[in-house]
């Protein structure tokens, strides 16, 4: 799957303030396709939106782009739908998604009415709930997991139970440390905070750090502040650069 997700991906601007309509999200997505983009990511918070049933409408928009969830918060749906809802996507979508997954917050949990507890048990039974058989049975086609982990001890979880993992906002020291634990051949996804505005050859040094202590894919994420106009703007002047 690293070759496909290739070296370098973005965010696809968000907003915490108000809805960004499905078309605005759309012509964002073919836009960075248009110039030279080969990954976009998407988050997701328990409510607001589904970051799922939004690549769906973003993968049918485009014609090459891969999408992943960064992350897909496990207290937002039950297992069994995670695994039917990224198992239709891949089925569809050939070679094009990737599901990142994470455990999130206490709060998040409490929003759906459960308790947090402790976050790598939490996990690891939560994806052998993934597998579970379903009614009816969700398709039979593979697709890469892998974990949010900006941790060691979740960063091991994510290398015994997945595809691999996804820290975020970590210097290039912690790559190296996941590449370890990880080892050669589990997926190394990490997240950059990026400012708007950061020139171009700034960029393209941190992402090449990374790469260089680890990774096998970088994400650039913007503030999450930044207005969507604002970001997709810069996004524009980095892909073709970068």
């Amino acid at each position: 799957m690293a070759t496909t997700l290739g070296p370098l991906g973005v965010f696809l601007p968000i907003s915490f303030t108000k809805p960004i309509s499905a078309d605005r999200q759309r012509e964002a997505a073919v836009r960075l396709e248009h110039a030279g983009c080969r990954t976009v990511w998407t988050n997701e918070v328990v409510g607001g939106k589904d970051a799922l049933l939004q690549l769906a409408v973003l993968m049918a928009a485009t014609e090459r782009l891969v999408f992943g969830t960064a992350i897909a918060n496990i207290w937002a749906r039950e297992p069994q739908h995670m695994h039917a809802a990224a198992a239709q996507l891949a089925e569809a979508y050939p070679d094009r998604f990737v599901l990142g997954m994470g455990v999130g917050y206490p709060q998040q949990a409490a929003a759906t009415g459960r308790e947090f507890g402790r976050p790598l048990a939490t996990m690891r039974d939560y994806v052998r709930r993934m597998d579970e058989q379903t009614w009816p049975p969700a398709p039979d086609v593979a697709y890469s997991r892998i974990i949010g982990a900006n941790g060691p001890k979740m960063l091991a979880l994510a290398g015994e139970i997945a595809d691999g993992a996804l820290p975020a906002g970590r210097p290039p020291e912690f790559t190296a440390e996941a590449r370890t634990t990880l080892g050669p051949d589990k997926l190394l996804v990490v997240a950059l905070p990026v400012a708007v505005g950061t020139e171009p050859a700034e960029v393209a040094a941190n992402v090449r750090e990374h790469h260089e202590t680890g990774a096998d894919h970088v994400i650039l994420m913007p503030p999450m502040d930044v207005g969507f106009e604002s970001c997709m703007a810069y996004w524009d002047e980095l892909a073709p650069r970068l």
